[in-house]
Parts: C-alpha cells; structure tokens; sequence
C-alpha cells in the first residue's frame, strides 16, 4: 500500500519537455513516480512533433496512471522548443513547487524530497545538483567520462561536483513556483541557455539559487559523434548569445574551446604552408586528451577508454565553433527579447 501524503509536504509538479524521446520517456517518468516522497505529485509532459514513439509511450503512461494518486497528463508544444514547453507545461502544472525534468533524465530515489528539503533550509527560489552522465554502451560511456572529467568541461560543479552553495545557474532545476511566475516563465527566444537566463533574472530580482551536490540527476549522452557534435556546437553559439546579453558572464572555461579552435586551426596552417613546427599545436591537444583521457576511463572497458579523445575533441571543437560562428543578429533577436528582472514588492 502507498503511504497517504504528509499533508505538511507542499505538493510537487514534475514538468517534463520531450521531443524525440522513445529510448528514455518510460523510464524517467517512472523514476518520477517512485520518488520517495510523501507529498502529492504530478507530473506534465509537453510533447513536441517527436518522429518516434514517444506521443504513444506518453498516451500509455497517462492510461496507467490514470487511477493513481500521482498521474502523469500531457501538453501539446508544436514549436518543438524546450523554452515554449517548459512554459506550457508550467501553465498546465497547479503545484507550488516545480521540478524540471528532461527526457533523458533519470531522477535519484529521494531527489524530489531532498529538494524540497534544501528549498526549506535555504530560502533559495531554486536548487539542482549534479548532472551525472551515465552511458548504457562504450561510446556513450566514453562520452559520460568526458563529460564528467575535468578535461573535457573544466571546473563545472554541476558536472564534477563541489561544495554546496549560492550558484549562477544550477542543473535543470527545482523552482518555488511563485518565483516562476514573478519572472513570466522561461524566455522563448532562448533556444538553448534558457536556464541560465531564468536564473539571471531571478538572482537579479533579488532570488537566491543554490546548488547541492546532494541533488543527483543520471542523464544519457547523446548516442553518436554527430548527435553529440550538434549538441555542444548549439551550446557554444548560445553561449556566445549569453555572453553578448549579459558581457559580464563570460569567464576563461568558456573561453578555453573557442581559443582551441583558433590555436588548432592556425596551427594546420602554418604547418602546412610555412614550417612543420606548426604542427606543434595540434598535436600537442591530440597529447593532452589522450593523457587526459586516462584517469577519466579508468574502470571502463578498452572500447570505451579508446573513444573517450573522440568525445573529448569533438566536445571542445564543436563548442568552440559554435561559439566562433555565433551570430551577431542572433544575439540582437534575443536582446531584443528581454525581460527585465521583476522585483518583490516590499
């Protein structure tokens, strides 16, 4: 039998944007509905035009949950555009706290309850923790290495871990909703970095977010070199939007990949036009991430350790393109957009 909720617990809506999410869906879902956690619980999902399975799995859960006291509903978002159902879902969503979960996302058993723990104890407008990358075969556990090594993404805490504390931006995230609805919700220009935007305008307000490394979520890398290209090439371009919005969020880690790129790039040429000493360079980062790829594969089959440089190149190359060829009248568009910080009212 369930245990009836604790009515001192606030109840929780877990909010959900999926687009494309067969492989995963069931399982997130479900690791929402174990949650041990007392309170009541809800949980949105805000379907974009998937081309896979995923609108039917969606259906399933919402017919074998439908007599339950925690029950999964569904939203359309035809954009397609995380930011757009982040919002839809937060509009179709009746709890006072706020959860944001991907697709692809894995929540640890007592996540939910820790979080609303921390919100307590803090007076944060919003915590999150870490986000674990966890593979299920040799490449995507490759890429979980590089993505959890300081290497592949610098002194990240949300990837590697660190101290409990004030943070800029924390790892998807769990909102007090009063917070999300003093801000107006997500900005939907923001394609890509919409959580650091939110989060900017919350902390500008006055709002607190925190980061707890208590807060674990496990996330599936992206399955290919193509898949995860495009993921970190999308990273660097809205990066360098966030940058040009907010010129005092850029520090050396985002720095450091688009450097690469140039360095690498002038490198090849000088070495094939001029003299072989340009070939220093990249040859020097090919050596630097074959070392650094040793103690991030270490317990991993050989397979997997041989890709690690792979994930740990194209991550760094593709985020630094992105960043380099970012363009200007995209970061226009998104000024354009921007909602100032809205103040509590004394």
């Amino acid at each position: 039998m369930n245990a009836k909720p604790d009515v001192q617990l606030p109840a929780v809506s877990v909010i959900m944007p999926v687009l494309n999410e067969e492989r995963h869906l069931r399982g997130a879902v479900q690791a929402i509905l174990a949650q041990e956690y007392a309170g009541e619980l809800e949980v949105v999902i805000a379907l974009g035009p998937s081309k896979d399975r995923t609108d039917e799995i969606a259906a399933e859960l919402v017919r074998e949950t439908a007599s339950d006291s925690k029950r999964v509903h569904t939203v359309p978002n035809p954009t397609g555009r995380t930011p757009a159902a982040l919002n839809a879902a937060i509009k179709a969503s009746r709890h006072p706290i706020v959860v944001r979960v991907d697709g692809h996302g894995m929540l640890s058993p007592n996540y939910i309850a820790t979080a609303v723990r921390l919100l307590e104890e803090t007076g944060a407008h919003n915590v999150g923790g870490i986000m674990h990358a966890e593979g299920e075969n040799d490449w995507e556990h490759a890429v979980a290495a590089a993505m959890t090594s300081k290497i592949g993404v610098g002194n990240a805490a949300f990837h590697t871990g660190g101290e409990a504390g004030p943070a800029e931006t924390v790892y998807l995230g769990v909102f007090r909703r009063a917070a999300l609805e003093q801000q107006g919700g997500y900005n939907e220009e923001f394609i890509r970095a919409q959580d650091w935007e939110l989060n900017f305008r919350i902390r500008e307000a006055g709002g607190l977010i925190w980061f707890s490394p208590e807060l674990r979520v496990s996330y599936r890398p992206r399955p290919s070199v193509k898949a995860l290209a495009k993921q970190y090439k999308d990273y660097g371009r809205w990066r360098h939007v966030v940058a040009r919005y907010h010129s005092g969020s850029i520090n050396l880690r985002y720095l450091a990949p688009p450097t690469a790129v140039c360095a690498i790039a002038a490198g090849i040429v000088v070495g094939a036009a001029l003299t072989p000493l340009g070939f220093v360079v990249p040859g020097g980062y090919l050596a630097a991430i074959a070392l650094g790829s040793l103690p991030a594969g270490k317990g991993l089959p050989l397979k997997a350790r041989l890709q690690i440089p792979v994930a740990l190149a194209t991550m760094h190359m593709c985020w630094g393109f992105g960043f380099l060829t970012s363009p200007k009248s995209l970061a226009k568009k998104v000024i354009a957009s921007r909602r100032p910080a809205v103040l509590t009212e004394a």
